[in-house]
């Protein structure tokens, strides 16, 4: 059964954070009790972001958070995210928020019992009926991860409209107290954000059609280390190996042969690969591993530019791009993240007016 995309959106929260004055004050924090700190902050320069944003000011940062007060911080900002890039993605598709009959949220950035969609539940007008998932973990890999999973959803009932959302509060995460590289690179890379898209089998009556495949997931065994969180009394700790550039260029062009074949495709037939931008480094990396020309993943630096790497919707921000841009044809996202996983899914975009 196809699955059609009827709205796609993406929000960003008040607080727009310079990369400058980021550099800056992790130097005010950082520089003094951390001696590795002056050579690893020419990152800042060289991650090829200007711009990130947060649900908290950059002063929150020079102060020191434990969970409790991180947490808060979560359950504010990303249910706040929830709202804007789930009405916006309705607004989109000309849906109600009455007639969706299933949230899929994804979010690895924050603990909520009763998860997001639980919370957004009055400020959104869903029905009772409506059905909920929560999905925690995915990390990075949670845009496609999750698109493919409301996609299935969808496939799976006549006429049954699906709004997956997914938002990620980075920024929360930010540890000044461990000082290990990790939390530099996290500290260089990552921002706050949200996306949302309204799925279903009928096809929009107007704009363009774009038709979602079914996904694939290609997981590594004993890659557990590579990237995800360490939990202690302060709050998540980020894992993030400095080997993920190197594993991307020698593993990730047999993943994408094998999620090619799996959904009946070949690389040739690939008008445009839509990628998570996890760095300026894994950008050029799946360049290389996918044999694609020099700067050909343009959008996925421009979302790279002014938001930096908002993990799971960042992958949305980009597909939103391309399709502002006007291309069509055959698309594959893909992303990676914790487990390690990449995680594919085939768009097709007709051609025609509207997007």
């Amino acid at each position: 059964m196809s699955v059609y995309l009827h709205g796609l959106s993406t929000a960003l929260p008040e607080y727009c954070l310079d990369q400058t004055e980021v550099e800056q004050r992790a130097g005010l924090i950082f520089g003094g009790k951390y001696p590795q700190f002056h050579r690893l902050s020419r990152s800042f320069r060289s991650a090829g972001i200007n711009t990130r944003h947060s649900v908290v000011p950059l002063d929150w940062f020079s102060e020191n958070h434990g969970w409790a007060e991180r947490n808060a911080a979560f359950m504010t900002g990303a249910t706040a995210l929830f709202c804007d890039a789930a009405r916006a993605a309705l607004n989109a598709s000309g849906w109600s928020a009455q007639s969706v009959d299933c949230v899929v949220t994804v979010c690895s950035t924050g603990i909520a019992t009763p998860s997001l969609e639980a919370q957004a539940h009055k400020k959104m007008g869903f029905r009772d009926d409506i059905m909920r998932v929560p999905v925690f973990g995915l990390g990075c890999a949670g845009g496609v991860s999750g698109l493919s999973l409301a996609q299935s959803i969808a496939a799976g009932r006549a006429g049954f409209r699906v709004l997956l959302v997914v938002v990620e509060t980075c920024s929360l995460s930010f540890r000044a107290d461990r000082l290990q590289k990790a939390d530099i690179i996290a500290a260089v890379l990552f921002g706050d954000g949200a996306a949302a898209a309204c799925l279903c089998d009928q096809a929009p009556e107007t704009g363009r059609k774009v038709r979602l495949g079914q996904g694939y997931q290609k997981l590594w065994p004993d890659t557990l280390q590579i990237m995800g969180w360490d939990i202690d009394k302060t709050g998540f700790g980020v894992v993030f190996d400095r080997s993920i550039p190197d594993f991307v260029s020698a593993e990730f062009a047999q993943a994408t042969s094998a999620a090619l074949t799996a959904t009946g495709l070949k690389h040739s037939q690939i008008d445009r690969y839509i990628c998570h931008p996890g760095g300026a480094k894994v950008v050029a990396a799946i360049e290389t591993a996918l044999k694609l020309e020099a700067d050909s993943l343009d959008k996925e630096r421009d979302v790279l530019r002014d938001a930096g790497n908002m993990s799971a919707p960042t992958v949305l921000f980009v597909l939103k791009a391309v399709l502002q841009s006007g291309r069509a044809g055959q698309f594959m996202t893909c992303a990676l993240g914790p487990g390690f996983t990449a995680s594919y899914l085939p768009v097709h975009v007709a051609a025609g007016a509207g997007a």
